[in-house]
């Protein structure tokens, strides 16, 4: 079935334009490869609800780097080149992400066949057939998928507390107002964290059930 007949793919606006510097971030694909940064945009400008991304959102950046990313961060506004993924039909997130990825491959060979500027896909890409698993495979794997999806944001949401903490912490510590061992202190036990499981993990269970399909 044609990957656009799993979910809408809404294009994201031009919201740097004017950008007041304050307020919600405006996601580029910047953003997406790297995180906030120095150069990173805010704008206090009102945005539909498709061209808002939440915490645990599909985005699909479909020029440059072409990047499949959940967001993981607080709510923020979706600049242009990038797709908010919304599954529709009830369809699972999990399964609209692994059929995306599944064809990412292709799309980045398609990218880069573009002779000018930045490379790119059309819509009519989306149009192309993706393999999904079946009823009886998708509520097989759909609950695994789903507790491994659920960990890998509780794993990105420690992380962004952690950045935070050493953020806060290292003007201290270079100004010599906490000492080492206080930072230690304070942060015991989060170096003990379990690691994020790997997202070739969620994508192998998928294609799995697809060759077996095949």
């Amino acid at each position: 079935m044609p990957l656009s007949s799993l979910a809408r793919f809404v294009d994201g606006r031009a919201y740097t334009k004017g950008a007041a510097g304050t307020g919600r971030v405006v996601i580029r694909i910047a953003e997406l490869n790297s995180g906030i940064g120095g150069s990173t945009v805010y704008n206090d400008i009102e945005a539909p609800d498709d061209n808002v991304a939440r915490p645990g959102d599909l985005l699909f950046a479909w020029s440059g780097s072409l990047t499949v990313a959940r967001w993981h961060r607080p709510e923020a506004i979706i600049n242009q080149h990038i797709f908010k993924v919304v599954p529709v039909d009830g369809r699972p997130q999990w399964l609209v992400e692994h059929a995306l990825r599944d064809k990412l491959a292709e799309f980045r060979a398609v990218a880069a066949d573009k002779a000018t500027t930045m490379g790119h896909i059309q819509r009519r890409h989306l149009n192309e057939p993706v393999s999904i698993p079946g009823g009886a495979e998708a509520r097989l794997i759909g609950p695994q998928l789903e507790a491994l999806t659920d960990q890998v944001a509780s794993f990105e949401s420690e992380n962004l507390v952690l950045a935070q903490t050493r953020d806060q912490f290292l003007p201290l510590l270079m100004s010599a107002k906490v000492t080492s061992r206080t930072s230690r202190t304070r942060s015991a036990g989060w170096s003990d964290a379990p690691e994020s499981p790997n997202q070739s993990e969620c994508q192998s269970r998928v294609s799995e059930c697809q060759s077996r399909r095949r």
